[in-house]
């Protein structure tokens, strides 16, 4: 591959990731990590794969909706291995639906290209700064556009036939 073509696969992971943790789409998730990978976010979580996405339904059952968005993202590519410093803002609003919580910060990547396939090895979170904010009767969709969800009856998957294809099952 062309170092283009691999800061483009890396792009479309760390894309992936934000995707598939707001649809609670697990089984992408999981397909993102390398085996002997570790995901580190702090006292929260630290450790494998397969316990991050056990771990994840618990914790993102706090929230009745969390978009996650990437800004900058800043690539170091070294053969079969790449770094990455991603700018997270990460928005979750509360199951009943009266606060918003918006964790700023950065991932803190390591990848491995196995196989012919970028994914992370190492994945760690640094928080920069959180906000609250209380939620007020403008803060949701009212003028009959359609609202996102949590999960598998968000939009995406039923105005997007290859989105709707490519869900893990």
């Amino acid at each position: 591959m062309s170092e283009a073509e691999d800061r483009g696969a890396l792009q479309h992971l760390v894309t992936l990731y934000c995707h598939a943790v707001d649809r609670r789409d697990y089984g992408l998730l999981r397909s993102l990590y390398h085996d002997d990978a570790i995901d580190d976010h702090g006292a929260m979580f630290c450790g494998s794969p397969d316990d991050y996405v056990a771990w994840l339904p618990g914790m993102m059952a706090h929230w009745q909706a969390t978009r996650h968005s990437l800004t900058n993202m800043l690539f170091l590519l070294d053969g079969d291995a790449a770094e990455g410093e991603l700018v997270t803002d990460a928005w979750h609003r509360t199951v009943d639906g009266t606060r918003d919580i918006i964790a700023h910060g950065r991932y803190l990547d390591r990848y491995q290209r196995r196989d012919g396939a970028w994914k992370f090895w190492r994945r760690s979170l640094v928080l920069d700064w959180m906000e609250e904010r209380a939620v007020t009767e403008a803060s949701g969709p009212d003028d009959g556009v359609a609202k996102g969800c949590a999960g598998a009856d968000d939009p995406c998957f039923a105005r997007l036939p290859l989105f709707r294809a490519h869900r893990a099952p």
